[in-house]
């Protein structure tokens, strides 16, 4: 969110990157975008082009039509991710932008996460202080809670 936010970046990067009117809710052909069939599930890919059938893409090498009343909840331009949409991705280059309002989410896990997609290259662009090297070496994760110990321990079966 903010000024320096996803939504915000790729509103400039469309502008300088690919230009147009936006003709299919937002989206031209050559868009980066990503898109979120499922809930937890991303698909970055590219726009294709859109017709009566929906917004036809291409995400790696695979051909993804999301249909006209699906689009607007489930795709988004794609030139700048959260850390959460660049989970398991990798990227030659990375820019990870931390403005100050970023203080709050910032934990040893997430910055592992957020600097890990970068393969070759990584820049940040921090407006956090002090707060990015205190997050790395003293802030502990949140603790997760999450049922998969119970689902995942051996089930006992019980004799009457």
């Amino acid at each position: 969110g903010g000024a320096a936010g996803t939504r915000a970046l790729n509103a400039a990067l469309k502008e300088r990157l690919n230009p147009g009117p936006g003709r299919f809710g937002g989206f031209d052909p050559g868009d980066r975008v990503v898109h979120t069939p499922a809930p937890g599930r991303v698909l970055p890919g590219r726009v294709v082009t859109a017709d009566a059938d929906g917004l036809h893409l291409s995400c790696a090498g695979e051909t993804v039509v999301v249909p006209r009343d699906r689009v607007e909840g489930s795709v988004r331009h794609g030139w700048a991710l959260t850390a959460h949409q660049a989970l398991g991705g990798r990227w030659p280059a990375v820019v990870v932008v931390l403005p100050g309002d970023a203080v709050q989410a910032l934990s040893r896990p997430w910055i592992y996460t957020a600097f890990g997609r970068a393969a070759r290259h990584l820049s940040v662009v921090h407006g956090v202080d002090q707060a990015l090297p205190r997050a790395v070496a003293e802030t502990p994760a949140k603790p997760r809670t999450t049922r998969l110990p119970t689902l995942l321990a051996p089930q006992i079966p019980t004799t009457d």
